[in-house]
């Protein structure tokens, strides 16, 4: 359950940052009950889960093959899960820094956008929740973190407003403003650890 990878000794010395966004996820009966092969079998595309595993470049293992995270999210509420496919595993990454903020819709708690930075041995990742009809990595932001990890550097990104989603709770304009902004304050977080 979600409550479990918040709860985890292991995850919270390997990797924070995925114990902190567990905790963080939906209240207390959503993480009791919820698990993270259901959120991503689901791939609801405002999901924490998502960000994560893009985030720090995991690897889904199915009783069938192997899927790397940037593979296995197509769409909106798509993976590249096949018929009788089911997830036996997620296998992550422990990297030198890492963490999640998201900016949650009150309602739900999904996030209205919602930012998971990670550096480590492959280098610099930001996977992107909340803002398009799928997870994304935001590749402007680890093109200028690559040359500063600082949070100034991620802020001073300006996102594309393409295909970002507009609706009553933020606009496309708004969103890719605050992919930024969480980008930042998530190399904030990750350099305060």
């Amino acid at each position: 359950t979600h409550a479990s990878v918040a709860r985890s000794a292991d995850v919270q010395k390997a990797i924070p940052a995925l114990a902190e966004l567990a905790g963080g996820i939906g209240d207390q009966m959503v993480r009791n009950m919820g698990t993270l092969g259901g959120s991503i079998a689901n791939a609801d595309p405002a999901a924490c889960y998502p960000a994560a595993l893009v985030g720090l470049g995991a690897t889904v293992q199915t009783n069938k093959r192997t899927i790397a995270a940037d593979d296995f999210f197509t769409g909106l509420y798509e993976t590249a899960l096949q018929p009788g496919e089911l997830i036996t595993s997620v296998s992550f990454p422990v990297p030198q820094k890492a963490a999640y903020i998201k900016f949650k819709q009150p309602a739900s708690r999904f996030a209205l956008v919602g930012v998971f930075v990670s550096q480590g041995a492959d280098g610099v990742r930001v996977a992107v929740t909340g803002a398009k009809s799928s997870v994304f990595r935001a590749k402007p932001i680890e093109d200028a973190l690559k040359a500063s990890f600082t949070a100034a550097a991620a802020k001073a990104v300006k996102m594309p407003e393409t295909d970002i989603n507009s609706d009553l709770h933020g606009s496309a304009a708004y969103r890719a403003a605050m992919i930024s902004v969480m980008a930042s304050r998530a190399v904030a977080a990750a350099l305060a650890r």
